[in-house]
Formats: C-alpha cells, sequence, structure tokens
C-alpha cells in the first residue's frame, strides 16, 4: 500500500513506523514515520539525452519530478542539466504538512516541494515526470492540467509526451459530478484510518450532504471491488475517502459510479464553482484550507429554483436545507396513513425496498392456511428411499 498502516502499527503497540516501498507521502495522524523508499536503477545519461529531445529549446521552464524510487538519482540529473537549461526546476521529496508559511512562489503538494520562478506562474511551466505510467503521474496531470507533460520510463528508456488527453479525462470526471446532483443516496467509503484528517473529512462530507437534502450512509469495506459494492443497490453513488493517488478510482466496472469528495463538493456545494483546478487532496476541502469554500445560507423551498439534470431531463431542487431541522418530516396533513409509505417519505432505502417485487421472507399471518404436519422425504439428494431406480 501507498499509505502508511497506523492502524496496524497501534494494534502492535508501535511508537514510530518504518514503511518500505512506493509512498503517497500522506501525512499520518499521530505516529512518526520514517519512509524508506528504495533505489531503483535509473540510466541517468540516456534520461538526460531523452530530456534534451522533448526540450530543444534551452530556455524552456520545466520542473522535474520523479516517483520516490528514483528520487535517489535526481542529483546527478541536475547536475548534467543544469548547466544547459538555466529554467529547470528540480522538486524534493518531502513528507508531512510545510514548516511555516509556505511562499507564494513556492508549491508544496503531494510530498514534492519546488519553487515556480517562471513569470507567469506554474501555468507556463513544463512539467518532466521520471517514472513508469501510473496514478502518481495520473494525479499529477489531472491536478496541473494546465501544464504540458512529458515522461521518461527508466524500464524501457524511452521518453515521450503523454497523448492523454487530459480534457477527456476530466470530462468523465465532471460527468460523475453530474450523476451526484441527481444521486438521492449517497455511500460514504472510508478507504483510510490513516491519513490525517480524515474523520474532519468525513464529518464534513455528512454535513453537506445533509444540507443538499441527500440520504447518507458511511461503509467501511476495505479495499472497494465490484461484488463488495453491488450489495448496496440502494446507493445511487459512492464517494472515496482515501490518498489522492487512491481516490481516483475508475468505475467502469462498478454497479455504481464512485466519485472523489471535490466532486462531491461540486455537485452539493452552490458556493463551489468550477475554475479548472482540480483538487484530489481532501484536506484542501477542510476549513482553513487555502480551497475550502463555505456553504452558503439555506433557502426556503419556494424560493428554490429548480434544475434541470443534464441526464434524465428531470427537474430537481437545488436549494440547500436547514442544517438544524430534520432532513425531512412527515406531513400530518391525513389523519390516517400507511405506515409503510410513511416509512418510504422518510428513509429512500425503505423506498426503495418497496418498489423491488421481492421483499425478503415475509411471515404473512393469517393468510397461509393451516395443515397438519406430514411426513418428508428420506435419504441423500442423490437417492431418496421413495425414489425409483432403473435395474441394469
Amino acid at each position: 500500500s501507498c499509505c502508511v498502516d497506523e492502524v496496524a502499527a497501534e494494534h502492535a503497540g508501535a511508537e514510530a513506523v518504518l514503511h518500505y516501498g512506493p509512498a503517497c507521502l500522506s501525512p499520518c495522524r499521530k505516529l512518526p514515520v520514517l519512509h524508506i523508499f528504495g533505489q531503483q536503477p535509473l540510466d541517468v545519461r540516456r534520461c538526460a539525452e531523452a530530456f534534451q529531445e522533448l526540450y530543444p529549446d534551452q530556455q524552456s521552464h520545466v520542473v522535474v519530478l520523479s516517483d520516490v524510487v528514483y528520487a535517489h538519482a535526481m542529483g546527478e540529473l541536475e547536475k548534467q542539466l543544469c548547466p544547459l537549461y538555466p529554467n529547470i526546476v528540480f522538486s524534493r521529496v518531502v513528507w508531512g504538512n510545510p514548516r511555516g508559511p509556505t511562499s507564494p512562489r513556492e508549491v508544496w503538494q503531494f510530498g514534492r516541494q519546488f519553487p515556480v520562478e517562471a513569470p507567469g506562474g506554474l501555468q507556463a511551466c513544463a512539467m518532466f515526470y521520471v517514472g513508469a505510467e501510473g496514478l502518481a503521474l495520473t494525479n499529477f496531470m489531472l491536478t496541473w492540467n494546465c501544464c504540458p507533460f512529458s515522461s521518461f520510463d527508466p524500464v524501457t528508456g524511452c521518453g515521450r509526451r503523454e497523448t492523454l488527453n487530459v480534457n477527456r479525462a476530466l470530462m468523465r470526471r465532471l460527468y460523475l459530478v453530474e450523476r451526484a446532483r441527481d444521486a438521492r443516496v449517497v455511500g460514504i467509503l472510508v478507504g483510510t484510518l490513516g491519513v490525517a484528517g480524515y474523520l474532519a473529512v468525513l464529518q464534513h462530507l455528512r454535513e453537506l450532504l445533509r444540507r443538499a437534502g441527500k440520504r447518507s450512509y458511511t461503509l467501511a469495506v476495505g479495499k472497494p471491488n465490484p461484488a463488495k459494492l453491488a450489495n448496496f443497490l440502494e446507493v445511487d453513488i459512492f464517494v472515496l475517502v482515501a490518498c489522492a493517488q487512491n481516490s481516483l478510482l475508475d468505475s467502469s466496472e462498478f454497479y455504481r459510479p464512485i466519485v472523489t469528495p471535490y466532486e462531491l463538493e461540486l455537485a452539493c456545494n452552490p458556493a463551489r464553482e468550477w475554475t479548472g483546478n482540480y483538487l484530489t487532496d481532501f484536506r484542501d476541502l477542510l476549513p482553513g484550507a487555502c480551497a475550502h469554500v463555505e456553504l452558503p445560507p439555506a433557502i426556503p423551498a419556494a424560493e428554490a429554483v429548480p434544475d434541470i439534470s443534464l441526464i434524465t431531463g428531470e427537474m430537481r431542487t437545488t436549494h440547500l436545507c436547514d442544517s438544524s431541522a430534520p432532513l425531512l418530516s412527515p406531513s400530518t396533513a391525513l389523519a390516517c396513513r400507511d405506515q409503510t409509505r410513511a416509512l418510504a417519505e422518510i428513509s429512500p432505502a425503505a423506498s426503495f425496498l418497496e418498489s423491488r417485487s421481492w421483499r425478503g421472507l415475509e411471515q404473512q399471518l393469517g393468510q397461509t392456511p393451516v395443515s397438519k404436519a406430514v411426513q418428508g422425504r428420506r435419504g441423500i439428494a442423490i437417492a431418496y428411499e421413495d425414489e425409483g431406480h432403473e435395474q441394469p
């Protein structure tokens, strides 16, 4: 796992954790952690040649990123490229939160720290990634989607311009945002128990869904797979609370879509607008973070402006409910109400159960005629005693 298993360490009574192998560098809650990435071989000369082929202009502003297993060779690569490229910047692998306030022209994200020296800011820089294709590269490309990306695969020794259509990937994610707007029941998947701030973001998502008039259920199912989540058919969409790399889960094989906390906030928080910047770290959504957006005041239902779903074409309300009031209050206009229908109005899960043709084993007391007990078959299923047997 790329995340530190702090829960298992606490079960063993550990006072510190040594984490071997690849890591997402997400900060932990309590225990101090020492990361041991390992040192995979890197042909620095071939990497420098690939960089020069991809960036023939020596005045280019380029930020060099790397997988953690190749961080040991970045110093030697820097010695070869810095004399030729005066505007090149190498990122440093760091862990934890910044110590003190960061400079506006300094980026500290996803365990990487680097200064931005281009006149136009980070958008005027290109990104060069040293490592194989994977979740880390996808996370970087979606977050810094305004920057052109190139990569060098140390295993194959080939450099290439990343031709992944980021806009198409973003369109897919924005489609999931529209699905989240249509959802009535949302399942919150707890994908991590060790990343700092996961409890705060769970509470934030529950309050966000409550204000949006949606039901939420918190589920701890371990690593999500289609078989596990197929057991919750009444859930319209899931939101995964995990580290930045594992949040971007491809849900094409699942029966219900899986979105990130940022996508859910785009769907349920009217004050959150799409600016082109994609956030994969859920800690950026919490109060006190630079990307936190407060929920607007609640709007009465009579003043709410209806919205049209772009998927189903049906009308939906977009007003926010009062957080101090109950989510749905049963009507008292009628003196006699059907108990099942009243429960369905309160709970979308009960409404879903009412619409199913098979609702489980029902007692049907008083509807089944009484009969005396009779003797059943004897023997095993392959040969009951009352069955005839063919003569050989």
